[in-house]
């Protein structure tokens, strides 16, 4: 039997509308906000047209992904978005430390006292 070939076009979709609906975004807030009009959205989002790399590229800014996570078929991404909201979190945390710290150790040369 052969394999239905996956509909590009529908992944984008669907990953545009959870990531969306994720960030409790209506589709008039991410059009305003990746600088498109409601119904070029409802269009994407209902298969009916396709995106320039500009549009794709505002989108994926406004909903805070990167292009490739809008591509990704619903069973790698999951997996591949704990990976990454974990390396996200790491990263994060190691700049608050390191800021903290750099802060910390200002602020305790300022009042002459040695770490």
């Amino acid at each position: 039997m052969k394999k239905k070939p996956i509909d590009i076009r529908q992944i984008l979709s669907g990953n545009i509308k959870k990531h969306r609906k994720l960030l409790g975004l209506s589709q008039d807030k991410l059009s305003e906000d990746a600088r498109i009009s409601v119904n070029m959205l409802r269009d994407i989002e209902g298969c009916r047209t396709w995106v320039s790399d500009n549009t794709l590229k505002n989108i994926a800014s406004a909903l805070k992904t990167d292009i490739y996570r809008l591509f990704m078929p619903e069973n790698i991404q999951e997996e591949e978005n704990y990976k990454t909201v974990l390396l996200d979190l790491t990263k994060t945390f190691e700049k608050a430390k390191a800021d903290f710290d750099s802060n910390l150790e200002n602020a305790l040369n300022l009042w002459g006292i040695k770490k």
